[in-house]
């Protein structure tokens, strides 16, 4: 888990990625669109380990997903922000031996969206981040500049219980990072851990990074962390 008093992570120089960034990597780059879902009866059979990527509308979660796999619009982006009411799914590892997968759940949070949208994919959300079987890990996208918000902190009481359990991991990603100073970033770091710190005892399970798509910072400490998470995974299974 980063602390707060390790200096924010340099943006990843693929030359210079260490050998466990470039496995690590090179899995995650294996992503690839398996299905999408309006309903949690939808989903496939919970046989593989899954990541679900979550986050405030705005924070940058599709842009997220797309630079870690290196595929532009694996993810979609709306251009209307929280319109996207679906799950969509995507799976990694060999094409005929997939071993993980990905579930990209709607952003929450933007007022443009209907109230009873808004309730209906809420719990949807909370159904699937509570009681889905095969949900191995959380990536959670909080933009750098603002912090957790109060609907933030909601989402994180959906999780907190298999968190604390140890059941799922969680990773946040604190978004668009190169849109602070060092010193800023450092401070969101900080802020970001006292939240989290709530949440388990066991600190391995939770990881914590500032993260840019346009820089690439951070990118090299998520894959490991999202590469890691599925061997542990696999292992007990």
């Amino acid at each position: 888990m980063t602390s707060p008093d390790r200096a924010p992570s340099k943006p990843t120089d693929p030359a210079g990625a260490t050998a466990e960034e470039r496995a690590a990597l090179g899995w995650t780059h294996s992503a690839r669109f398996l299905t999408t879902a309006s309903r949690l009866d939808q989903l496939p059979p919970p046989d593989r380990p899954e990541t679900a990527f979550v986050g405030r509308s705005n924070a940058g979660k599709s842009t997220a997903i797309n630079t870690l796999a290196q595929v532009r619009r694996l993810a979609f982006a709306s251009k209307t922000p929280g319109r996207t009411q679906h799950i969509n799914l995507f799976e990694l590892g060999p094409p005929d031996a997939p071993d993980a997968l990905w579930t990209d759940l709607p952003g929450y949070g933007y007022a443009a969206v209907a109230r009873d949208a808004k309730l209906r994919w809420q719990q949807v959300m909370a159904d699937y981040l509570a009681h889905r079987s095969a949900l191995a890990g959380v990536v959670m996208m909080v933009d750098s500049r603002h912090g957790f918000t109060p609907l933030d902190r909601q989402l994180l009481d959906f999780v907190a219980q298999r968190v604390g359990n140890g059941e799922v991991k969680l990773l946040v990603l604190l978004t668009k990072a190169d849109k602070l100073s060092r010193n800023e970033g450092a401070k969101a770091l900080m802020a970001a851990q006292k939240v989290l710190g709530e949440l388990a005892t066991d600190a391995a399970d939770i990881s914590i990074t500032l993260f840019s798509a346009l820089t690439r910072q951070g990118l090299g400490d998520a894959a490991v962390t999202l590469h890691a998470w599925n061997r542990r995974s696999r292992a007990s299974t």
